[in-house]
């Protein structure tokens, strides 16, 4: 139940894309002197506009660290600022191009082969056949290809992914064991990034290298590339533990600090300063080596760089563990990076030889947008984007009546109490204008697309939508595995079209009509029992039967009231964590029990009060208004149990 308020993991973030080409305009150097002064100013403004209490960066160019900075206090109590160079900051997912790094070692030793089943690694077996339905068929062997381009078919869990202490988070090899996500879709075929897919490539580096994950990248990665202030480990090294960013939410007029945040190490572990991550952006835009120390062959960066898995060529989809998409009309390869206190980012534009990497705590991830995005424009701006063309082909509108509707994250639960989030968190809702446009809303904002070809639409406005997770410069709808509608766009993500009874609008109305409908007339009966005996009147005799239907009723309403109580206690947030208590901290037995008890009875008791309603009609229990109330009474109490039936509450 407090999955409901679970909003912002998965930790994606995607730059905003422009098809144009380099203005031949000339820009300003790009020296320290200049790019100082400038990025003082855009970050003071996004640090104000969001409530960031710490902020660092680092930007590269032409083998050289044109700067790295630190922004705010590492420590408000002590008031010690953010030191570039030891101050370490949480990266979360952008960590998982070290998994990849790791991968690709690993790949030039001979030792792993990227196209081959992850089963010939592993010291336990992924299962060879698809979990999901109706879907429960063999499917092809899941691959390391798969997992850096985030299409093994896994679906997505979210509980479990956080931790507040190293005792509530199991190691690794546990971990990939225990937290084992069921397979639902066919590998290579649709985007949904994985956090388990990265855990479990860097176990495969654990198991193949015989080193504890976080040993091999310290080793292969950190060592040869003089990265001193950077580790997987959970918790810190004791010798740069003291310098670990304290990570402040602003709540109330004032910064509130959390704890160090625990999580499976190749999926986001990691802690770094921004001088760290210059040396690792340099080495990737050097063909792999810094200070003539060399982590990976010059042909296997390039081959990073290059898209590996496309699910159409008019979408920027994912290289080699690098997220694909453009700025400008360049090519840019990044990974965002989200805990539940930290937001970072890095940005790398090999034809420019530059690298921009930026980390935060307590802020917003449209910070990380915007200050790379002001950046680019100062120092390698393009011209002006052409809006697409707002004249509706011929037979546009006859078409675009097939992808209306509402849509859901392929990165998602199917199998456990976590679906239910798949209506709330990166719902896309797709409508039909008159004239055939379709108008796009996702991420609070809504934008009109036009038909180029059947089937592919791109928006109409000349920028484009920044939103967490995806670019919709261009959509494109297919087909998914399960036969529904598919909407693609760009980035590691997909949507499924949801039927009418999957939808976020109608699962809501049913929730709260069932729920005050069941509490409602469960009150009503008590306070009209209550007035009749005050009153000391009585009605007519009751038959055996009225008696237990009414105490059904009784045991129904209580027990619906239970559930009110525990779905409101258990979505409430946390102010610091903007996340409710569950999502990081599993809940005591007693409370695990209490859930597990209150939905069962609470389906029990409305099977129970649908027998009663029949008998109610056939017996004549009551007068004709009071059977039809109770009629209604169980019909809310059966609707009820089927959302916890569908969405997996029990």
């Amino acid at each position: 139940m407090g999955k409901l308020s679970i909003c912002f993991l998965v930790c994606l973030v995607l730059l905003s894309g422009i098809n144009i080409q380099p203005a031949a305009a000339s820009s300003p150097l790009m020296d320290a002197a200049d790019v100082e002064p400038f990025l003082d100013d855009v970050v003071e403004e996004q640090m104000e506009e969001w409530d960031i209490a710490n902020l660092t960066l680092s930007v590269v160019a032409d083998g050289e660290v044109v700067l790295a900075k630190g922004y705010g206090l590492e420590d408000i109590e002590q008031e010690t600022p953010v030191d570039a160079e030891t101050t370490l900051f949480r990266i979360g997912s952008t960590g998982k191009l070290f998994t990849w790094t790791a991968v690709m070692q690993l790949v030039e030793a001979g030792e792993l082969d990227l196209d081959t089943d992850v089963n010939e690694y592993l010291d336990f077996e992924i299962p060879s056949y698809l979990e999901y339905g109706e879907n429960q068929t063999e499917a092809e062997p899941i691959t390391l290809r798969h997992l850096m381009s985030h299409t093994p078919g896994f679906e997505d869990k979210l509980t479990g992914l956080f931790a507040l202490s190293e005792e509530e988070l199991p190691p690794l090899d546990q971990y990939v064991r225990e937290e084992k996500p069921a397979r639902v879709f066919p590998p290579g075929e649709v985007p949904a990034y994985s956090n388990y897919g990265a855990a479990l490539a860097g176990y495969i580096v654990e198991v193949v290298s015989g080193m504890p994950y976080s040993e091999y990248v310290e080793e292969n990665i950190y060592a040869p590339l003089g990265m001193e202030n950077s580790s997987f480990r959970q918790p810190l090294p004791p010798d740069i533990a003291e310098n670990m960013a304290g990570a402040y939410r602003y709540v109330d007029g004032g910064f509130l600090e959390g704890e160090f945040e625990f999580m499976p190490e190749p999926a986001g572990s990691m802690s770094s300063s921004a001088s760290d991550m210059a040396r690792f952006m340099l080495a990737y835009l050097q063909e792999g080596a810094v200070d003539g120390e060399r982590i990976l062959a010059e042909e296997t960066v390039n081959g990073m760089f290059a898209e590996q898995y496309t699910v159409d060529p008019r979408l920027d989809n994912t290289a080699h563990g690098f997220i694909k998409t453009a700025i400008n009309g360049r090519d840019v390869f990044h990974h965002p990076g989200g805990t539940m206190l930290f937001n970072t980012g890095m940005y790398l534009v090999p034809e420019e030889e530059m690298g921009f990497f930026i980390s935060h705590s307590g802020g917003s991830y449209l910070a990380n947008i915007e200050i790379p995005q002001q950046f680019m424009d100062r120092y390698f701006p393009g011209g002006e984007e052409e809006a697409a063309d707002a004249e509706a082909p011929e037979g546009m509108a006859e078409r675009a009546g097939a992808f209306t509707g509402e849509y859901h994250q392929n990165r998602r639960a199917f199998t456990t109490t976590d679906k239910l989030l798949s209506i709330l968190v990166g719902v896309v809702r797709v409508d039909t204008e008159e004239d055939g446009f379709l108008t796009v809303t996702h991420a609070e904002e809504t934008n009109p697309f036009t038909e180029v070809e059947p089937g592919v639409y791109e928006m109409v406005r000349a920028s484009s939508t920044q939103s967490y997770g995806e670019d919709f410069r261009t959509i494109v709808f297919s087909t998914d595995p399960l036969g529904k509608t598919m909407l693609l766009t760009n980035g590691p993500v997909s949507y499924s079209k949801a039927a009418w009874y999957e939808t976020s609008a109608f699962t809501v109305a049913a929730l709260v009509i069932s729920v005050v409908f069941l509490i409602g007339s469960f009150l009503y009966w008590g306070v009209k029992a209550g007035i009749l005996k005050l009153r000391r009147k009585t009605g007519p005799a009751k038959k055996p039967g009225a008696v237990w239907a009414k105490r059904t009723a009784v045991v129904l309403g209580l027990f619906t009231i239970a559930f009110l109580i525990q779905f409101l206690t258990e979505s409430a947030p946390d102010p610091v964590y903007a996340l409710p208590k569950s999502a990081y901290a599993p809940p005591p037995r007693w409370a695990q029990l209490l859930d597990t008890v209150v939905s069962y009875v609470i389906v029990l008791s409305a099977l129970a009060a649908a027998v009663f309603s029949i008998l109610a009609w056939w017996k004549s229990y009551w007068r004709v208004p009071g059977r039809i109330h109770y009629t209604l009474f169980a019909l809310a109490g059966l609707v009820l149990s089927w959302i916890f039936y569908f969405w997996q509450v029990v």
